[in-house]
């Protein structure tokens, strides 16, 4: 299946942008609903936001030796991060919504679903092998939320939460490398790898899937 070229030219040069920034966004909403949920200032609710939405990006940049990191290259991230925490501040205190840690389980899912198909297809293009880059994408999905956890001083989910989480990433991360095998167009293989992983950890949340864990 041949894409058009004008459609690969377009999706070289937008897709995987457009792609990562829903990432970014998904979890910094995340990391936003957990620092309002602690009762964090700006500075605090600003600094939980950034480290959920950059925090796994980062450390695949860094282990990848790719520069320069996504929130440098693009860095109007770093001002809608200080906006959405100041119209948190104004917006979510009057609301009557309820911070449960249930909430925070949603835009994480859509997270990790993102941002471990983009991790790992971000790790092929750079010629990692396949075991390498499912790692990669792994790392980019759960890291922005364990540095998220670490910050307003919980146990971070990813060890604490038996349902399926790093599991769920490690195992979608697999469809990219399937479909870069059988030549899949990119948007097809990371979008069936998101919605594969978001709707598997969705379920886990919703059914209360667990893994086996140390008997007492």
């Amino acid at each position: 299946m041949q894409q058009p070229p004008e459609v690969l030219d377009w999706w070289v040069s937008y897709g995987n942008l457009i792609f990562e920034s829903l990432g970014i966004f998904a979890f910094a909403v995340s990391g936003l609903l957990e620092a309002a949920r602690k009762k964090l200032d700006l500075v605090g609710m600003s600094m939980v936001t950034a480290m959920a939405a950059f925090g796994g990006g980062t450390l695949r940049d860094i282990l990848l030796d790719r520069r320069p990191f996504f929130w440098v290259k693009y860095d109007y991230w770093v001002y809608i991060i200080i906006a959405m925490s100041f119209l948190a501040l104004l917006f979510l205190r009057r609301s009557h919504m309820a911070l449960t840690e249930r909430v925070v389980q949603w835009p994480d899912a859509i997270g990790l679903g993102i941002f471990a198909a983009g991790g790992t297809q971000i790790a092929l293009e750079m010629n990692q092998p396949p075991i390498i880059a499912v790692l990669m994408g792994t790392f980019t999905a759960i890291v922005g939320g364990v540095a998220r956890d670490v910050a307003v001083r919980e146990v971070p989910q990813v060890f604490l939460d038996h349902r399926p989480y790093a599991v769920v990433a490690f195992t979608g991360g697999w469809i990219v490398v399937l479909g870069d095998a059988f030549n899949w167009p990119n948007a097809v293989s990371l979008w069936a790898a998101a919605i594969f992983i978001t709707a598997l950890r969705a379920l886990a949340v919703w059914r209360n899937w667990r893994l086996p864990t140390w008997r007492h």
